[in-house]
Order: C-alpha cells, then sequence, then structure tokens
C-alpha cells in the first residue's frame, strides 16, 4: 500500500507488540483483542506487585535494553511496535526509539495529552523531581507527594516537611522521613474525594507530575478549587517519533499502517 512504512504482503497476520503499562495502553490491547486482523502482544515492567490480568497475551519484565528489546522485536516477529507506557517512563521510550530504528521496525508511540492550567491554578512548573525537591524550600509544609514511588527517596534530603505519600505498592526501601504517612491506593480518583483528602491532611502544596489522564486529575482540580500549590513536574521532550493522543487515533494509524498490500 502506499505511504505503508512496511510490505505486509508476505504476513498472514502481523504482530503487534504494545509496551504498556497504563490505561491507554489496557485500552489499545482491549480493542486490538477484539480484531481477529492482528496478533497482539502487550509488555509489561513488572513494577507493580498484582498488575491487572490483560485481555492479549502478555509478557513481564524488562528487555535488557536496546539491545535485548531490539533482538526481541525481531525473534518475535514484531511488525509493529507501539509505546503506550506512562510520558514520564523516560528510559524505555528511548529505548523503544533506539530499537525501532535498528530494526527498522515502525513505532507508534500514545501519549495522553498533558494537563494545561486553567484559571485559579497555582503551579510551580520544574523540570525534574530534584528541582520539586528544592522547589518546597526550608519552611516546614505539610505535602501531599503524589509521583509514585520510584523517585519519592528524593525527599529525604528534605525532613523538615510533612509528607502524605500516596503511591500504588509501599515505597521500598522505606523512607528516612522523620513525619510521614503512606497512603496505598490505586486511582482514578474523584476531585470530591481528594479535596476531602486534602483538606483533612491540612495540605498545603501538592508534588506531581503532569502525567495528563482523567485518572489522576482529581487532585489537580481539588487543588485549584482549595487554593493549594501544585509543585508541578513537566515532561521532558519526548523521542521524535508518530505519536497519537488517543486509542482511536492509534486504531486509525495502525489500519493504515498494516493494511494488506
Amino acid at each position: 500500500m502506499a505511504g505503508s512504512p512496511f510490505d505486509t504482503s508476505a504476513m498472514e497476520k502481523p504482530r503487534i507488540l504494545i509496551l504498556g503499562g497504563t490505561t491507554e495502553a489496557r485500552e489499545l490491547a482491549s480493542r486490538l483483542a477484539e480484531d481477529a486482523r492482528y496478533d497482539t502482544v502487550i509488555s509489561l515492567a513488572g513494577r507493580t506487585a498484582d498488575p491487572r490480568p490483560q485481555p492479549v497475551r502478555t509478557r513481564i519484565g524488562g528487555f535488557g535494553g536496546v539491545d535485548g528489546l531490539a533482538h526481541y522485536l525481531r525473534e518475535a516477529g514484531i511488525a509493529l511496535l507501539v509505546d503506550a507506557t506512562h510520558p514520564f517512563a523516560a528510559r524505555i521510550s528511548h529505548n523503544a526509539a533506539e530499537a525501532a530504528q535498528r530494526t527498522r521496525i515502525p513505532l507508534l508511540a500514545l501519549r495522553r495529552p498533558e494537563w494545561l492550567p486553567l484559571p485559579g491554578d497555582r503551579w510551580t512548573p520544574v523540570d525534574s523531581v530534584v528541582e520539586a525537591v528544592n522547589a518546597l524550600g526550608d519552611r516546614r509544609r505539610r505535602v501531599f507527594l503524589a509521583i509514585g514511588r520510584q523517585e519519592a527517596f528524593h525527599f529525604e534530603v528534605a525532613p523538615q516537611h510533612s509528607y502524605v505519600i500516596r503511591s500504588v505498592d509501599p515505597v521500598t526501601p522505606p523512607l528516612k522521613l522523620p513525619d510521614q504517612e503512606a497512603i496505598l491506593a490505586t486511582g482514578p480518583f474523584k476531585e470530591a474525594d481528594e479535596a476531602a483528602l486534602l483538606t483533612s491532611r491540612r495540605i498545603d502544596v501538592i508534588i506531581a507530575k503532569n502525567s495528563g489522564g482523567s485518572a489522576t486529575y482529581g487532585k489537580i482540580a481539588a487543588a485549584r478549587r482549595l487554593g493549594i500549590e501544585v509543585i508541578m513536574v513537566e515532561r521532558r521532550k519526548p523521542a521524535d517519533v508518530p505519536t497519537v493522543g488517543t486509542c482511536d487515533e492509534a486504531l486509525d494509524r495502525i489500519a493504515h499502517w498494516l493494511a494488506p498490500a
């Protein structure tokens, strides 16, 4: 087919690999599972202790860097790679771009649009979690830490603050902070519930990543309503690869790329 990035004439059923771990990845996998034209596999990093069952064949664990991913793409006969990982999963996205280029297998990124500030928001934008720590300042503050568990250790250098730390799984090893409360929870989180949490814990600043989507936006909307500052870790510039923002767009692109010759 003219405009298709590779020849599918010899393929009976193109195999798609989704790099997952997000709501969008699961939705895309569910919709591809219903389409008999494709053979779909989803890969999860394995960082969540009890991942939800997926609607397609599932692979769990890392690939071993760019070399390992490139080897898997070739050996598994992958026709199309879809990077639907978290917007802040910079390493796997970099590896996906490099491996796709090396193997000449087309890559499509599925990235939910980032949040944009609205009237009433009190955002302090920063480029990294380390900058977010510095933005807290020296004066004692009550902090709602909602960045997941992987980078929470950075806040050990600021023990003067009081922390409420929410994550899906426990932070390991435990943080060395004198005043902390751990909340284990999985979204989506409603605005009303987030407002109640922020009020009951007397939170005066939120640390969040600009992950986009609706599942965790409740705390942002609640902060706007309550006048609470949000120190927002902004996304890094993504790799220069074809990118879509919704599953519908991804399915359209897949159908175009994998259409029979």
